[in-house]
């Protein structure tokens, strides 16, 4: 199972740095100029630097692994990105062929401090 979400900001290359250094202490982590891959126990996330924000896709074996991989990223990408106006991420599931599950968005803002 899959999720995509976009953080729309013109410091993707700097989060997706950042978020990659937090995470390099304690999972594998690949991290290039433009993209970066961290194996999680729960399941992976690979990250993209755009023109138009970090574009992130979660990937797990089972929907509660999923949700709790979208909140776990959502929230240190958040905390990292306190600077920004628009704090948010919202989630697409993607599923297989055939498949009807629950609703396939949610949306994870930033809770004001």
């Amino acid at each position: 199972m899959r999720s995509h979400a976009l953080l729309a900001t013109g410091e993707a290359a700097r989060y997706m740095a950042q978020l990659a250094a937090c995470w390099r202490h304690e999972f594998e982590v690949v991290l290039g100029a433009t993209s970066a891959r961290v194996l999680l126990p729960l399941g992976s996330c690979a990250m993209r630097a755009e023109a138009e924000g970090l574009n992130l896709t979660v990937e797990a074996p089972i929907l509660e692994s999923l949700a709790r991989l979208e909140d776990a990223v959502a929230e240190q990408l958040l905390r990292l990105a306190f600077r920004e106006p628009d704090r948010r991420l919202a989630w697409t599931r993607a599923w297989e062929a055939g498949r009807i599950d629950p609703p396939t968005r949610r949306v994870r803002r930033a809770m004001a401090i």
